[in-house]
């Protein structure tokens, strides 16, 4: 009951007032005489039922009542914390251990508004809709108590409006989950549009496509705006519906009344008293009946979070990090029968492709663009399974280690370096967590970042990445190798790692590269022929196949597809 509820009387006062039909004074002084067929000293027909024909006693304060609610409260939003946290580290730990061309053909910014703006629409279901139905329930089963407590035909009256409030639900739920499914699978693509746009900034701005970004952006935005109003046109026909259910109920309860009235079989107190009592009803019922569109929404959003749990994730992608051992020597590498077709897609990247490389050599894969050079690059990493085919680093079988254990054999540099944000030893030790600060300057020193680095305002401790020092992509690229000199994996593969390097500072990360792999078994995916040239070998690839083999000057000699890649490109220098 809340506070600007009308007090309840003393038992004495209610037996007095309903013995002299509502009205005031001591017995016999009501004035009127009973009518026929009444019931004098029985069950008196009040002026305004029970509830209003009763004085008032105060009642004790109800603060006892609040606690409990607080402590359901405080629980439910634990559990629910718990429940969410677990469901956002699955999804994140599904997203990691998707392969990387599956993430690139869903997109990022599905993938972003999976575990973000889902996972908050859930949790908003979670925290609202729980304890709305427990106290809404509980209010919705005091009120029909009162009313069958009234009269069992006023109480089976107001349950006839139920059938009602059923239909306007098998109505709006089957109809309402594809439509919120429609609004999410829009918002993700408005996030993957935006986020698409914001990565590749630089590109938009140099062919001045700011114009066709913001239309993009802008249509995306439109489309999720145009489904909201749908949503939400929709969701007041069903308001419709529930109104039109309390209407059925309220009819009822005057119909049923009035008849109980005529043939003197209820109070007129208790007769007034229903329909207030189930337009009481109005507001926790309507509570219980838009919970059931929270849930809608949360369901849309929880079964696009289960289709990220239920993704067919490699676990070997999410094992723990691990370093290999200080004196790791390095090791061959040896490729047999290699055939790769990516999920889903009818073409094969890779055919029947074999090679070796020796312990402590290097070979450059050379090739056209579509070739296979970065998707062989990154199956010797051990990202991805091939078809047919092995990849052994040494005497081990990429197929047969997790994550954890590719990673401590094989590590991977691509184009696509990242400086994260933090301290900048911070992001150092994401490749050798235990690193003393005199490591970290020693493999700076090894990739020849030691001098700027030093003269940083804070040193190691200058924050770095997003909202702070900005670095160019030479800076940043020698970040990256410093993390692979820390990494210490005896077979490292360098996925064309310094192609976003100008020319000015081309000369200077290649030094780097040979700094940072010496004494190891290195694959280059060369996109400058002078770093082919530095190799020990040059495999170079044509539609999915290793065409030729050999040394730089072997290739030349051979004049074949590499000595023409060779002449074009001393030619266009």
């Amino acid at each position: 009951m809340g506070h600007g509820a009308l007090p309840r009387g003393a038992l004495a006062d209610r037996r007095h007032r309903a013995h002299h039909g509502g009205r005031g004074g001591a017995p016999g002084a009501s004035g009127a005489p009973p009518r026929p067929g009444g019931r004098r000293g029985g069950r008196g027909r009040t002026a305004l039922g029970p509830g209003h024909d009763r004085g008032a006693d105060g009642g004790p304060p109800r603060c006892w009542a609040r606690r409990p609610t607080a402590v359901s409260t405080y629980l439910i939003g634990r559990l629910g914390a718990d429940l969410l946290a677990r469901l956002r580290e699955g999804a994140v730990r599904a997203v990691l251990g998707m392969p990387s061309a599956r993430i690139e053909q869903v997109g990022r910014g599905d993938v972003l508004s999976r575990v973000g703006d889902d996972v908050a629409v859930l949790s908003k279901g979670i925290r609202t809709a729980v304890p709305t139905v427990f106290s809404a329930g509980v209010l919705v089963v005091i009120a029909t108590v009162g009313m069958f407590g009234l009269d069992w035909r006023l109480g089976l009256a107001g349950a006839g409006a139920l059938p009602a409030y059923a239909l306007a639900l098998r109505w709006y739920l089957p109809r309402s989950a594809p439509l919120y499914q429609k609004q999410r699978a829009a918002q993700a693509d408005r996030a993957q549009a935006l986020i698409s746009g914001l990565n590749g900034i630089d590109t938009v701005r140099a062919y001045r496509l700011e114009g066709a970004f913001r239309e993009k952006v802008t249509s995306e935005s439109w489309r999720v705006r145009n489904l909201g109003i749908d949503v939400f046109r929709f969701f007041g026909r069903f308001v419709g519906r529930e109104n039109r259910a309390e209407f059925i109920g309220l009819v009822l309860i005057i119909v049923v009344g009035y008849a109980l009235l005529e043939a003197d079989a209820a109070s007129l107190g208790e007769v007034s008293s229903a329909p207030l009592m189930f337009h009481r009803l109005f507001t926790p019922l309507g509570s219980i009946m838009f919970t059931f569109d929270e849930a809608q929404k949360s369901g849309a959003s929880l079964t696009r979070l289960v289709g990220v749990l239920g993704e067919g994730a490699e676990d070997r992608l999410v094992g723990g990090a691990a370093v290999a051992p200080a004196d790791a020597v390095p090791h061959p590498v040896a490729v047999k029968g290699l055939t790769y077709r990516y999920p889903d897609a009818e073409e094969t990247v890779l055919r029947d492709v074999s090679l070796t490389i020796p312990a402590g050599g290097s070979l450059a894969l050379v090739g056209a663009t579509g070739a296979g050079k970065s998707t062989l690059a990154a199956l010797i990493a051990g990202i991805g399974t091939p078809q047919a085919g092995s990849v052994h680093i040494g005497p081990t079988d990429l197929a047969g280690l997790d994550e954890a254990g590719a990673r401590a054999l094989v590590s991977i540099l691509t184009q696509d370096t990242h400086v994260f944000s933090g301290p900048l030893a911070d992001d150092l030790r994401l490749a050798a967590p235990e690193a003393t600060d005199a490591e970290l300057m020693d493999a700076l020193s090894t990739v020849g970042a030691d001098g700027w680095v030093d003269a940083l305002p804070d040193g190691l401790n200058t924050m770095v990445g997003e909202g702070g020092e900005r670095l160019d992509v030479t800076k940043v690229a020698q970040i990256a190798l410093a993390r692979l000199v820390l990494g210490r994996a005896p077979v490292v593969v360098l996925d064309e790692s310094t192609a976003e390097a100008g020319s000015e500072g081309a000369a200077e990360l290649d030094r780097a590269v040979l700094a940072a792999c010496s004494g190891r078994t290195t694959l280059f995916v060369a996109h400058r022929l002078t770093q082919a040239m530095a190799a020990d070998r040059i495999a170079v690839l044509d539609a999915g196949r290793v065409v030729e083999q050999g040394t730089h000057e072997e290739l030349v000699a051979l004049g074949g597809r590499y000595a023409r890649l060779w002449r074009a490109w001393r030619e266009g220098s």
